[in-house]
This record gives structure tokens, sequence and C-alpha cells, in this order.
């Protein structure tokens, strides 16, 4: 009798239940194990920044100068207009739910903070362009890797055209290549430390961490599925691929991006299987996927103008057409260059909150639950980012249908 490999997928879900139950029954005693998912993380996120450094230079690199204008302007719209409905199904479901009703809070605090949040936007913008590329490099700033990379790739790919550099652009074809192999070598590892992972986090919070804020984290689970169900089944029609096909590619992305709670370390998972399971090409995968992890967080948008209606609702105060439209607006603007690895809601959320005129206290509220919040976040933010490349590959005619077929009806070579 032939035995059937066990898949990742399956391992890192039984890692990830194992650690559940491990935390819960150990108590205290888990969080010893939380060091082994730690290093985990940090053995991934090492290579991202390299792996995006490189990914961005090799996509535009490669393209036809012409060609790479239409890419860009296709890849930006997709990222609005799935951002946009994200940050609007996070408000209708706050307006419609009414989740901070539930409790009371008579004193609202004096803001003047506004002023200092605007120059923090206006200082994030700023922050896009960096001043030493290598100091960018170092600190792992995503958003100033990419700016440069972009730029670079943009003149590599011009040289290229007219047969200059041809060698440069072999050595970081390449060296994408060994990042990718060593972050599948990491990968391996995945089962064992996301158990301990989510071992360290029972253990050290307790059953009861969801009950402070259960019916927040609940609504925001609601209006993640309803935001995933409408997002899969446009796309499936839109690129003419089954939506069974679709889910099956996606699962092993989502179970990474919902254990670890970071779109950098989904990023390497979401690459590989864009390619392979869901039969987008390299050239519209390299290019799509490391810039939608920095500039388009789905998830995000959805959290904070699901988090700003809450405060209002606990602060009784009442929101004007002016101020939902505000709240879209700044929970759109909030994924621009956000922190991609665990703990960026909260750093959303020291920005927008003051700008709305509440005190900067409110995001305390949300601390204790941010990791599973997160949870939800991050797997809208990578299936956003994972059905732009298919949309965008569908519009090149650079989608393989043929990854969609299921083994049963694939066909034998």
């Amino acid at each position: 009798m032939k035995m059937h490999r066990v898949g990742l997928t399956t391992q890192i879900t039984i890692g990830m239940v194992g650690g559940i139950v491990f935390g819960l029954l150990f108590g205290p005693l888990a969080t010893t194990v939380k060091i082994l998912g730690d290093i985990f993380l940090r053995l991934i996120q090492m290579a991202v920044i390299l792996l995006i450094f490189g990914a961005v230079i090799e996509a535009l690199g490669t393209l036809n100068p012409r060609d790479l204008g239409k890419l860009g302007a296709k890849t930006g719209l997709w990222f609005l207009m799935t951002t946009l409905l994200a940050a609007t199904i996070g408000l209708g479901s706050g307006l419609l739910f009414k989740p901070g009703l539930a409790v009371h809070l008579d004193q609202l605090q004096p803001v003047g903070a506004t002023a200092k949040a605007t120059s923090s936007l206006n200082e994030t913008i700023l922050n896009f362009f960096p001043t030493n590329i290598f100091a960018s490099l170092a600190s792992g700033n995503v958003i100033q890797v990419i700016v440069f990379a972009i730029l670079f790739g943009t003149v590599l790919s011009r040289a290229n055209q007219r047969g200059q550099f041809s060698g440069l652009l072999t050595l970081v074809s390449q060296l994408n290549q060994l990042t990718v192999k060593l972050v599948m070598l990491v990968m391996k590892l995945a089962p064992i430390s996301i158990a301990a992972l989510m071992a360290g986090i029972v253990a050290a919070n307790g059953s009861q961490v969801l009950l402070p804020l259960f019916q927040f984290l609940g609504i925001y689970g609601l209006a993640t599925a309803l935001f995933l169900v409408g997002l899969l089944t446009f796309v499936s029609w839109y690129a003419k691929v089954p939506i069974v096909g679709l889910i099956r590619g996606l699962s092993q992305i989502i179970i990474v991006a919902f254990t670890t709670t970071s779109s950098a370390v989904a990023l390497p998972v979401e690459m590989r299987d864009a390619q392979a399971k869901l039969g987008v090409s390299k050239s519209v995968s390299q290019l799509v996927l490391p810039l939608g992890m920095a500039l388009n967080s789905n998830g995000l948008a959805m959290y904070v103008a699901l988090v700003c209606v809450m405060l209002t609702q606990l602060y009784h105060i009442q929101l004007t057409g002016v101020g939902l439209i505000q709240i879209v607006l700044l929970a759109v603007l909030s994924c621009l260059g956000t922190v991609v690895v665990p703990g960026g809601g909260l750093v959303a959320l020291t920005i927008i909150v003051p700008t709305l005129g509440l005190p900067i206290s409110s995001v305390a509220l949300f601390a204790g639950i941010d990791w599973f919040s997160g949870m939800f976040r991050t797997v809208a933010n990578v299936v956003g980012d994972t059905t732009t490349a298919i949309a965008v590959a569908a519009d090149e005619h650079a989608l393989s249908r043929d990854a969609y077929k299921s083994p049963a009806t694939a066909p034998k070579s």
C-alpha cells in the first residue's frame, strides 16, 4: 500500500492546533517553547528584504519599458479598488453591528495631537524616499527599498533593451533563486515553529484574552470573510478560473498568513504558490506581490475603519457623512508603507486615531488582541495581493490555467 506524504499545509495546520492545545494544557510552562517560533520568524525575515529587493529589480529589468507603465498602472488600480472595498466593508460592519455600544466610556479626553499626527503623516510620505539605500537595507525599511528597486529596475530595463548590463540582470536573477531556496529551506521548520509560536501566545494570554473585545473580533472576522468571498468570486469570474482551484491554490498561503500574522513571512510562500499553483507568470508575481506587501494592506484598511467607528461609538461621537469619508480615506492612506511584521496595526492606529480627534490612549484597548486581529488582517492582505497578481496576469495573458486542474483531471505526461 502506497503511503501518501503529508503536505506542508496539513503539517502547519496540525502544528497550529497542537500548539494551542499545548499552551492551554501546560500554561506558563509552554511560554518557554515560544523561542523556537521567534527564531523561525527571524530566519524568514532575514531574507525578506533581499528577496523583495532582487525580485522587484528582476521583474522590472526584464520588462519592456512600454509594458512597464501599463503593468504598473493596472496593478495600482487593482490595489486601490480592493483597498477601498475593504475599508468600506469595515466601515459598514461597524455601523451595522455597533460594537462600541457594548461599552461606555463617559469621559472624552481633550486631544491636542492633531497637528502632530498630520506632521507624522507628512513625515511618513517623506520617509518613503531613502537617503541611503544601504541604511534602508540594514534597517529593513521595506518601502524605501521598494522605491529604490523600482527606480533601479526601470533604469536596468531601459539599458537591457539596448543590450547593456545583461550580466547584471543575470546575477540578480541567480541571487533571487538562491534566496528563494534559502527561504524554502527555512519553511521546512514551519510546522514545529508555528506550534511553538501558538503555544507561547496562548500560554501568555490565556483563553480569556478574547473576552474583552470578543464582539469586535467576531465582527472583524465576519467582515473579513465577506471581503474574501466577494473578492474570490469576482476574481474567479474575471480571470476565468475555477473557484475551487483558486481556493486550493491559496490554502497554504492563507494558513501561513493566519498563523504568523506577518505579510513579510508569507511573501515567499505567496511568490512560490502564485507561480506553481495559481499559474501567475514569474514576471508578474515578482513585481505585484512585493509591491502589494508594502502598498496594498486590505486587511489593515478594514481593521482601521472598523476600529475608528468603534471608538466613535465608545465616546458617543456622531459621525457625519464627511466623517465617514474621512475614515475611509485615512484607512486607505494608512496602508502606504505599512509595517509588514506583527504589530503593524497598532502603529497605524497611533497615526490615525489622533487625526480623528480621539485620545491616543484608546489604542491600548486593542493592544491585547492585536495578535488575534492580526490573523484576520494578514489573511485579507495576502489574499488581496495574490488575487491582484492573478487578475493582472489574466489581463496580460500571463496566466496558466492548467495550474488550476486537480491531480485527477490534469493530463498525464
